[in-house]
């Protein structure tokens, strides 16, 4: 007499081949393997594709400057005649030119406005600190009247307040000095980094301040051990914007600075054109090349300060 079990497959194995729902797993899992390694790769060749294309992007960005590193390094009658980006000699004289061209040598103008610069960083950091400071944390009569004015100062252009400011300093006897390009940085002038640093304390939480004053702490305490040291993100946010702005500033040292041994960089670069009666663009060149070099450097040691105080830093 004849059983069920007598007609069941003798092995485990013999059992999946011959079941055809074991097939069909098969067929399934075959199927979704292949459909896995499709969608693989069509995600790297899409990857390599926008890998691509922003290296083709970051090509056409940054193609001025690779052609300003090139023209540095030309014969200035090549330069405008041989407009690529490919190099048939090397012409290093141009630095060596281009430091020793003007009245000064180039260090000269380089100090010049590492003095300003630095002057104008400190300024702000203290300055706007401090106001932040009083607007986020101290309650006082006027305080959201003031806030707002100082916001207003924002929208308000330059140009309206460059006569009677450049006469105030006149009357003073500061100009031909640095003193209009750094005093005003330690009035907190610039209301942009007063509002970037009130929102950045309005994020601290507010039981610190409290435990200090259970500690006898008054204001000067709770902000220069606490609150400043909480604050290195956005201080160097706006320590690296301002190093950029006042480093790169044309116009006011334009306005203030007349004599030769007072001039900045971007004075210095303008006067390579009448230097010696011609136009030197190859030594002009070169030292824009150098003068990027203090920008740059400042940039890549504040990078990651500049992006956690841009993402610390929010509208709340």
């Amino acid at each position: 007499m004849t059983t069920d079990l007598g007609r069941r497959p003798a092995t485990v194995t013999q059992a999946i081949t011959t079941d055809p729902s074991g097939r069909r797993r098969r067929r399934n899992d075959d199927d979704f393997v292949a459909v896995k390694q499709r969608y693989l790769r069509r995600e790297r060749l899409r990857g390599f594709g926008k890998h691509l294309l922003l290296l083709a992007l970051c090509f056409v960005l940054l193609y001025p400057l690779i052609w300003m590193v090139v023209s540095s390094l030309r014969p200035s009658d090549e330069i405008f005649r041989e407009p690529g980006i490919v190099l048939d000699s090397l012409e290093v004289q141009n630095y060596v030119d281009g430091w020793n061209a003007l009245a000064f040598p180039f260090w000269h103008y380089l100090v010049n406005s590492a003095l300003v610069t630095l002057g104008a960083i400190l300024g702000t950091l203290f300055s706007c600190s401090l106001a932040a400071y009083a607007f986020a944390r101290l309650q006082f009569r006027g305080r959201n009247v003031f806030f707002a004015l100082m916001l207003i100062t924002i929208m308000l252009p330059f140009h309206v307040v460059i006569v009677p400011q450049y006469i105030m300093f006149n009357q003073l006897g500061w100009v031909n000095t640095f003193l209009p390009l750094i005093v005003p940085k330690f009035l907190a002038t610039d209301a942009f980094f007063v509002f970037l640093m009130v929102q950045f304390i309005r994020g601290i939480p507010k039981e610190l301040d409290e435990a200090a004053r259970l500690d006898g702490a008054g204001h000067g305490r709770i902000f220069f051990q606490i609150i400043l040291p909480l604050m290195k993100p956005a201080l160097a946010t706006a320590a690296i914007f301002t190093f950029v702005w006042t480093f790169n500033d044309f116009f006011g040292a334009l306005l203030y600075l007349n004599t030769p041994d007072m001039w900045t960089v971007p004075l210095a670069l303008r006067n390579f054109l009448d230097a010696q009666g011609k136009s030197n663009f190859g030594p002009l060149f070169a030292m824009s090349i150098v003068s990027l070099l203090p920008v740059f450097i400042a940039f890549l040691i504040g990078q990651k300060f500049l992006i956690k105080g841009i993402a610390t830093t929010g509208i709340k």
